[in-house]
């Protein structure tokens, strides 16, 4: 089965294993994805994550997610993909979003790499907005 959009599934399998209360979730790796895992994991939205190799050159992320000890809550409370391969989402330094008034974040892909909007506004580069996350 090839997949159309890549981030989209790996925003979903995450949403889903949130859904499922999952410890681990597994993705097929992309150096996009590698980053957007780096930037969730700096972020503080995502426990830690582990890179694997697999026998098909892809490779594999384990992701482990992050809950709350006591409210058993997941630190993403939605994970939601912006721009899709039918619609591309580019945004200018000057026009970047602001999500859930700067509680939340856009992951961006720009030519500095795949950065937070924070990031990007303070380097002033603008980008694709791939996904919110909150």
């Amino acid at each position: 089965m090839k997949i159309t959009d890549p981030i989209a599934d790996y925003l979903t399998r995450v949403r889903n294993a949130i859904k499922a209360r999952h410890r681990v979730v597994d993705v097929p790796a992309s150096n996009l994805k590698k980053e957007m895992t780096k930037v969730l994991f700096d972020k503080g939205y995502i426990l830690n994550y582990k890179f694997e190799d697999t026998e098909n050159k892809q490779g594999n992320i384990k992701i482990a997610l992050k809950y709350n000890p006591e409210t058993k809550e997941s630190a993403i409370t939605k994970i939601e993909r912006i721009s899709t391969p039918g619609l591309r989402q580019y945004k200018p330094a000057s026009d970047l979003p602001r999500v859930l008034n700067g509680l939340g974040i856009a992951i961006l892909s720009t030519s500095k790499g795949v950065i937070t909007d924070k990031e990007a506004k303070a380097m002033n580069v603008g980008g694709e907005v791939l996904c919110y996350v909150y």
